[in-house]
């Protein structure tokens, strides 16, 4: 696994050894002993999620204020544009976003850590992604920030896409007045 810092250094991509030939491919997807060895993250999953989406669909910008979860986020059929959003204020680079196309093809994966609002948004006809998190659910605690808030300017690759969002993330907050981290 090669693994490269993005802008934020806490959010980390991750490209898999894969060994393929004629009959197929193989990667392993996740080792504990070497994602630690090569992020300096020492992390317990706990959760496992898996979603579909059809082409055009945005979700985001969702976090937990409390039970933050940081996530491995990788595609497995299609292909996104993912977006992670620094959330906390001690950080140096607080209300700064990254972004990474995630594609089946690509296997790439992206490291989000607890802190950060996550999204996405469906490029192929259809994704679907499988995200490892470090805490479990929790509806009670989840907030959504507007995806489109003109104060993060977020450079989605919506031309030529028919968005279709949930009504939570219509209406999500906005970025001024989100719930952050310490």
């Amino acid at each position: 696994m090669v693994v490269i810092e993005t802008e934020i250094p806490d959010v980390k991509v991750l490209h898999p050894r894969v060994f393929g030939d004629a009959r197929g491919f193989f990667f392993e997807s996740f080792s504990q002993r070497d994602f630690r060895k090569l992020t300096g993250v020492d992390v317990d999953f706990v959760q496992d999620n898996h979603s579909k989406s059809q082409r055009g669909v945005l979700r985001g910008l969702h976090y937990q204020i409390q039970q933050p979860q940081g996530k491995l986020v990788r595609v497995t059929h299609g292909e996104v544009f993912d977006v992670a959003l620094d959330l906390r204020r001690s950080s140096a680079t607080f209300g700064r976003w990254v972004s990474q196309i995630l594609s089946a093809e690509n296997r790439v994966q992206l490291w989000i850590p607890p802190g950060f609002a996550h999204g996405f948004l469906t490029l192929s006809e259809a994704a679907e992604l499988l995200y490892k998190s470090t805490d479990y659910y929790a509806p009670e605690h989840e907030r959504t920030i507007r995806w489109n808030d003109p104060g993060l300017a977020i450079d989605w690759p919506t031309a030529g896409l028919d968005l279709q969002l949930s009504e939570k993330d219509e209406n999500g907050t906005a970025y001024a007045a989100a719930d952050t981290f310490d």
